[in-house]
């Protein structure tokens, strides 16, 4: 290993991490604080299920109809820029929604919120890879265990407001400004320059033992089969969190009769084991490689999961979404990397195209796992925990090794 990779980050460096840190803890918490407001809404808008769901699922449509924008926009203005534009307009998008007082308001600003959530999230994330990139060693998993540290405060601060009886406008204006600022301030300290010349950044990977970027291309063939599983990676990290998110507490509580509160303990399991994964993740990557952590997460997700839903008992099922939360930690962070790292594409593409078809995941998972639990039981439609585990131990060989 070569000085240039033991050398301390220079102060620029290390205040671009502190920025970057930022984006994504605002990233976090500005969906988080409309998130516990969805049931006053609905209940204002007297609408039922059926309009309810398609009105929400307009936010991960607005997602995947911008998302592949944000590699184009990212080339034109920077990473930096464009993540601090998108947190601006996906804060006035969730007020928007806030305030919608028609069911056509409501989902029209949460597609608007999707979109800009879209690029924004391409934007952090190349902006937190020029910066991993400057430092020599993995620093991406800190940045989204901070995401989740965001989401918990914009929870947290939703959930404060409503005891609180603040209405909707006010909270959710002070959450836009709040955020906004942060971010613009967040900007000041990012790294300058585009994202289209790399070539200091490239010499220190060079230093670093690893290929430059958008050195000699690949064939065509090559790069879109490891695109095309870099995709399946991160949308199997993502198929886990929204297995989590859905389906946790219904299991819990249907399926296994627990308590409400304890039903609730199944994906509080999953974040909070996802987040410590998040925690070890940059730590693990840099001794072991990227391979060897993406493996043995998916076989501990697989394999805890797999056993909770075989031997099915309240207790070994919080232990198994614990299990599957903390062996996914690192896929999506990972795929967007090698996306990122990508030769023969242009600089952003392979990160737009993980981070938009990704989000198939989340807008697919639910009804797939429903029309399953319909046809046969929902402990049958949870399958796609381990089936995510399996997909990853297949396709984790794309996935960069441990370096000499």
């Amino acid at each position: 290993m070569t000085v240039d990779v033991l050398r301390r980050p220079a102060l620029a460096e290390r205040r671009a991490r502190v920025a970057v840190a930022v984006l994504f803890f605002t990233n976090g918490a500005l969906f988080a604080n409309l998130l516990p407001r969805y049931p006053q809404i609905k209940a204002d808008l007297g609408i039922g299920n059926a309009a309810y769901g398609l009105a929400v699922a307009a936010f991960p449509a607005g997602a995947i109809a911008a998302g592949l924008a944000a590699g184009a926009l990212v080339r034109r203005f920077g990473s930096a820029r464009v993540a601090v534009g998108g947190t601006l307009v996906t804060g006035a998008g969730i007020l928007a929604a806030g305030l919608g007082g028609s069911v056509a308001l409501f989902a029209g600003a949460l597609f608007l919120a999707g979109a800009a959530d879209a690029v924004t999230d391409v934007g952090q994330n190349a902006h937190g890879l020029r910066v991993q990139r400057r430092y020599g060693r993995s620093i991406i998993n800190s940045f989204h265990a901070i995401w989740s540290i965001g989401a918990v405060t914009g929870g947290t601060m939703a959930a404060g407001a409503i005891a609180l009886g603040v209405s909707r406008g006010p909270h959710l204006l002070f959450s836009a400004v709040l955020f906004a600022v942060a971010a613009c301030v967040a900007l000041r300290f990012c790294l300058p320059g585009g994202d289209n010349e790399p070539a200091e950044e490239n010499a220190a990977e060079d230093h670093a033992g690893r290929p430059a970027r958008h050195t000699a291309p690949v064939p065509g063939a090559r790069t879109s089969y490891v695109l095309a599983a870099l995709v399946l990676i991160a949308t199997a990290g993502t198929l886990v969190e929204d297995a989590g998110s859905s389906w946790a507490t219904l299991y819990l509580s249907d399926s296994l009769h627990a308590s409400v509160a304890l039903a609730a303990s199944g994906y509080v399991a999953l974040v909070g084991a996802q987040f410590v994964g998040r925690l070890l993740g940059d730590r693990l990557v840099d001794r072991f490689g990227q391979r060897a952590v993406a493996r043995s997460g998916a076989l501990i997700a697989a394999v805890g999961m797999g056993l909770a839903l075989a031997v099915p008992t309240v207790p070994g099922t919080i232990l198994g979404f614990a299990a599957a939360g903390f062996g996914v930690a690192t896929l999506v962070p990972a795929a967007m990397h090698e996306a990122d790292e990508l030769p023969g594409l242009k600089p952003g593409s392979g990160l737009t195209i993980v981070s938009w078809l990704m989000r198939l995941g989340f807008l697919l998972s639910p009804p797939v796992v429903g029309l399953v639990a319909d046809a046969t039981s929902l402990r049958a439609g949870l399958l796609v925990v381990p089936l995510a585990g399996a997909i990853v131990l297949l396709l984790a060989g794309v996935l960069r090794p441990r370096r000499d």
